[in-house]
């Protein structure tokens, strides 16, 4: 007699802090029911359909705590520009996919990263277009470069600030042009670019995503949709964060079914566009320090106003000169509501990539969450990566300080911001790891945590067992194609699973940088697969 609504996975490898050397796995009614080794998991279970997993690894599926869905689904479905390395290749790549009279929408340049980082001019681009409409976002999407046809769709950012006559749009003008390219998108465009984005997700082994909107980034129809979508059977979870001040914000959030009053909502800009607030110029630029758009009386106001509502408040955050201002807007509104009705929300800080130890210690007293991106500093750190050559060595190397927010107490919870950065949690897992400053590292157990465990928690799932693989725990995991795996010690040291399966301590995939990163071959959210590639892997 078959048991049809329990499944029983056998033959791998069970990531679970119930049973360090567990190798099956029952789940039932959408929630893990038992784990343990092979011979009573068969003994214990009779009848349940067997998934024999022939030695794969099984562990919770991930969080992505800080993503842009319609914008990545149309980086992944078009032009991508992460690869260009010149001027002239950018040139060449609008010309191949420039249409006259359809916006073209491309993502991804980084001078930085350019032998020679010359800019093309406006007049350049319009000769590569013709007459389309473009807009060719940053790789921080703090800026783009668009021909002299999209800014006719948007006349009013000539007068904006950020304004320019032939190079890169920031602040206001790139609001409206970024406005005037999102209202050409047709609404089948938009859903095939979600839906594009959502598989993705979950092809990658993510179970639940953040999504960072606000009527400044894609509109309210882009984000109800979005939701809409993700209600539909066999999607990621969209946690959705509208990131609009004031009473305005606390309306919309509520009209559009947002899970918290934040996101994206900005403080400041970001460090390769030169719009993070600093305390101190730009190394490569000292003739500015950036932009602050919220000072600390609008912080706390906002704060105070969620607190009171009930709802998490959030702020994107990168600078020192925003994390020295959020600070004081939190100092502020404590006066108003209290540090435990504060702490209570749990609100977040997006990004939060430049904050000292003392500053940590205060935020992690107010509950605070950091949605940081490892993979930030896998592309720009080091002392030759463009946070080098924006702020000198010095600064660069106390930027994404993980391992001391962690030890001051404040949750981390990790995601991409993508298309910043790729749908790629296990390579966030490791960049993590192998931070470019050693003392900011994390160990592989703490980074996981944060990319699973810790992401549920950040939008305030605190059950303690959502995120886990114990018995009662939601079933939120995904298989993977790991042949090797280690353990993380306390000291960061990493052994194999073969060395001391007894050791208390749940394997991982490496994560040397040398071995290939696991691949994954089954997504499960409450018990139901959301992406399958496990037959064929088999």
């Amino acid at each position: 007699m078959t048991n049809d609504s329990t499944t029983l996975l056998l033959g791998g490898r069970i990531y679970t802090p119930s049973s360090p050397d567990a190798t099956a796995m029952a789940v039932s009614g959408g929630t893990v029911v038992w784990v343990g080794q092979d011979a009573p998991a068969r003994a214990l279970h009779p009848g349940a359909r067997v998934v024999d997993l022939a030695g794969a690894f099984v562990a919770p599926a991930f969080v992505d705590a800080h993503v842009h869905a319609t914008a990545t689904g149309l980086h992944l479905t078009g032009l991508d520009l992460t690869g260009v390395r010149s001027a002239a290749a950018l040139l060449a790549a609008v010309h191949a996919a420039a249409v006259p009279g359809r916006v073209l929408l491309a993502h991804g340049w980084d001078e930085s990263g350019w032998a020679e980082p010359r800019l093309p001019s406006r007049a350049e681009l319009d000769e590569a277009a013709g007459a389309a409409p473009v807009y060719l976002s940053r790789v921080d999407v703090h800026s783009a470069l668009v021909s002299t046809a999209l800014v006719e769709l948007a006349p009013e950012a000539r007068a904006a600030a950020g304004w320019s006559a032939d190079g890169p749009l920031i602040r206001d003008a790139h609001h409206a042009v970024r406005a005037a390219a999102r209202a050409a998108i047709t609404p089948e465009q938009r859903t095939a670019a979600q839906r594009a984005f959502l598989a993705t997700a979950a092809a990658r082994g993510i179970v639940s995503v953040h999504e960072c909107g606000g009527p400044d980034i894609a509109g309210r129809d882009d984000f109800t949709g979005l939701l809409a979508l993700a209600a539909e059977p066999g999607s990621p979870e969209v946690v959705g964060y509208w990131g609009e001040p004031g009473q305005a914000g606390l309306d919309a959030a509520r009209a559009i079914g947002a899970h918290g009053v934040g996101g994206d909502l900005f403080v400041d800009g970001a460090l390769g566009s030169r719009t993070a607030a600093l305390t101190t110029p730009y190394a490569d630029e000292p003739g500015t320090s950036g932009s602050l758009y919220l000072d600390a009386a609008a912080i706390a106001d906002h704060l105070t106003a969620c607190t009171e509502a009930g709802l998490q408040a959030g702020f994107h955050v990168i600078g020192d000169a925003a994390t020295a201002e959020v600070v004081e807007g939190f100092r502020l509104a404590e006066k108003e509501v209290g540090q435990r009705a504060l702490a209570a929300r749990h609100h977040r800080l997006e990004h939060l990539e430049m904050v000292t130890a003392e500053q940590a210690r205060a935020l992690a007293g107010w509950g605070v969450v950091a949605s940081a991106q490892p993979l930030f500093d896998a592309a720009w750190g080091g002392g030759a990566g463009m946070y080098a050559d924006r702020l000198g060595a010095a600064r660069a190397a106390d930027l994404n300080p993980f391992a001391t927010l962690a030890a001051e107490g404040v949750v981390l919870a990790f995601g991409s911001d993508s298309p910043v950065t790729a749908l790629d949690p296990w390579a966030a897992v490791r960049a993590a790891v192998h931070h470019h400053t050693q003392g900011a590292r994390l160990s592989a157990r703490a980074a996981f945590t944060a990319h699973t465990r810790a992401g549920h928690r950040a939008a305030g799932v605190n059950d303690g067992v959502t995120g886990s693989l114990v018995p009662g725990a939601p079933a939120h995991y995904a298989i993977w194609d790991a042949t090797e795996l280690v353990v993380a010690t306390a000291d960061a040291r990493v052994q194999r699973w073969s060395t001391d399966p007894r050791s208390g301590v749940p394997p991982l995939p490496r994560l040397d940088g040398e071995t290939p990163l696991p691949r994954c071959l089954r997504t499960v959210r409450d018990g139901a697969v959301i992406h399958d590639d496990f037959t064929s892997a088999a």
